[in-house]
């Protein structure tokens, strides 16, 4: 009951927030900025352009869906040492621009990869299966259900020019409720994760606020938030930063709670008699290894995500203290080192409620011989 008592603001507060927030119609493109019209297709022949340019080659791809399908058409490809080896029966994506002269309407934009994603998908739903059965379907359809959320609200949401910081709670804890509720069922176990989860999340909000206000990050520092920027003048770019690194976080600290939530819940259960310091303690010693092994896995995916950028900055040899102030790599160290914080901070949380409310649990059952409810999940 009092788990449920808190809760229930926080989840209303998010319906609220749902309501408030959600977007009114689809977001407007200026004219200026119209993306061309897009074509696939499968390239049934490479040859040289019709023009002297060296090198210059071009495709005839057989067009199977968007503008010109069905029918053969000429595509200008990539050419040269480091362009794109596009070869016959490749499936290609194609740009179409009208005012273009005719034999070069139609631009190689990128391979069509389809069918490998598509198949590793089905690999990744059929391992996920057969190893968690039907734990894995409830998490498979959170998964589905959380994309979706990105899609229908999340992104026309910021289109819109809505708080950056309020879409990305909102989402999160909407994320939040329906992922630990669907994944792990709808237990006092999962409530007590996701409670260690909302706080270890406020101060992930807070510190990131914090120093992506004093770091003075514009936003700005790559290709994609620019061209947001320009075609969009109502979206806060520099909130973006925040709402990511929220959404980003909430990935991790589910993992982090619903672990240490499981692991009191199991010590309470092989050891009746244990004290509620002795579950925090117990429990606080998995945490710490948890935590060690949690936040290298989080830098490291966060290195790895700049890593093509760092070696330009060793190739252009900056020293080290210049490179990381750059915002394109300083972001990314706020990320990380923010996302590591709120880890550390949701396992003593998660661990500290997860031991007392196992522990009233366990009270129960002694006081009340046979009271099922110290066994319930």
């Amino acid at each position: 009951m009092v788990v449920a008592l808190v809760l229930a603001p926080f989840i209303a507060a998010t319906v609220v927030g749902l309501v408030l927030l959600w977007p009114d119609e689809e977001p407007k493109t200026p004219s200026a900025f119209t993306a061309a019209e897009r074509a696939r297709g499968t390239v049934t022949e490479v040859h040289p352009c019709n023009n002297e340019a060296p090198g210059c080659l071009a495709a005839t791809v057989e067009v199977t869906k968007g503008i010109g399908a069905p029918g053969s058409v000429e595509a200008s490809i990539p050419y040269g040492e480091q362009a794109p080896e596009v070869e016959v029966g490749d499936k290609i994506l194609l740009s179409y621009v009208a005012e273009a002269p005719e034999d070069q309407r139609y631009v190689f934009q990128d391979f069509d990869r389809g069918r490998p994603l598509t198949t590793l998908l089905v690999l990744f739903v059929v391992g996920v299966l057969v190893l968690s059965r039907w734990r894995g379907l409830g998490s498979l359809l959170s998964l589905g259900l959380s994309l979706g959320l990105l899609v229908v609200f999340t992104l026309p949401a910021l289109s819109e020019g809505s708080s950056s910081l309020l879409v990305a709670i909102v989402t999160a804890g909407t994320i939040m409720i329906v992922t630990l509720w669907l994944s792990h069922g709808f237990t006092v176990r999962t409530s007590v994760a996701m409670l260690g989860t909302l706080l270890a999340l406020i101060c992930t909000g807070l510190l990131g606020s914090l120093f992506t206000s004093v770091g003075r990050f514009t936003g700005l520092s790559d290709e994609g938030s620019q061209y947001i920027a320009a075609i969009n003048t109502e979206i806060d770019v520099s909130g973006l930063l925040l709402a990511g690194l929220v959404i980003g976080a909430l990935g991790v600290l589910d993992d982090v709670t619903v672990t240490q939530a499981a692991v009191v819940w199991e010590l309470a259960e092989a050891d009746p008699q244990a004290s509620r310091a002795s579950l925090f303690a117990s429990a606080m010693r998995v945490g710490r290894a948890h935590v060690a092994s949690t936040v290298n896995t989080l830098a490291l995916a966060y290195v790895g995500a700049t890593l093509p950028l760092l070696l330009v900055f060793s190739a252009l040899e900056l020293p080290f203290s210049t490179a990381v102030s750059q915002e394109l790599v300083a972001q990314e160290i706020v990320r990380g080192l923010v996302g590591g914080l709120g880890i550390i901070a949701a396992v003593p949380l998660t661990t500290a409620l997860a031991a007392a409310v196992a522990g009233s649990m366990a009270d129960r059952r002694r006081g009340t011989a046979g009271d099922p409810v110290v066994g319930a999940r």
